[in-house]
């Protein structure tokens, strides 16, 4: 069995945590339905991270790449976006859209930021139409480098 998820920022193809994603890219570019805020955040032990953050109505519609993720690679998916800690992204089913048919609706699972965790970022810029290169040109984590 599989999973769709939505990705939007560093599990996209060519980006800094690709090598994380499992997943069957289905082809095309998809957009969240609803206009959603995408920031990146500055934190102490993560810097320039992208955060989709769970305030419908505000933002863009994100672009972003749908994946057919193999059910047994959800559980290191949601350790790496550490969902569920009070710090990490929650994993929530959204809608999508085809950028060249947005008629073509699907939902997926996506990892988004709680609205309250805005407050205790000490860095934060956007909101952004989309996670480009040029942002994540500023994205590490501890230890490691993109």
């Amino acid at each position: 069995m599989s999973t769709l998820v939505f990705v939007y920022g560093t599990l996209k193809q060519g980006f800094p945590n690709f090598h994380r994603n499992p997943g069957r890219r289905i082809g095309g570019v998809y957009r969240t339905r609803q206009r959603l805020p995408l920031y990146v955040a500055g934190l102490p032990d993560e810097a320039c991270a992208p955060w989709l953050v769970h305030q419908p109505g505000q933002g863009f519609q994100v672009p972003g790449e749908l994946y057919e993720m193999p059910d047994e690679a959800m559980p290191a998916l949601d350790a790496f976006e550490e969902a569920g800690l009070p710090w990490g992204y929650e994993r929530l089913r959204i809608e999508v859209e085809a950028v060249d048919d947005p008629s073509e609706v699907v939902t997926a699972w996506a990892y988004l930021k709680r609205p309250q965790q805005l407050s205790a970022c000490p860095t934060l810029q956007g909101p952004f139409e989309a996670y480009t290169p040029a942002l994540a040109a500023g994205y590490w984590l501890q230890g490691a480098t993109p």
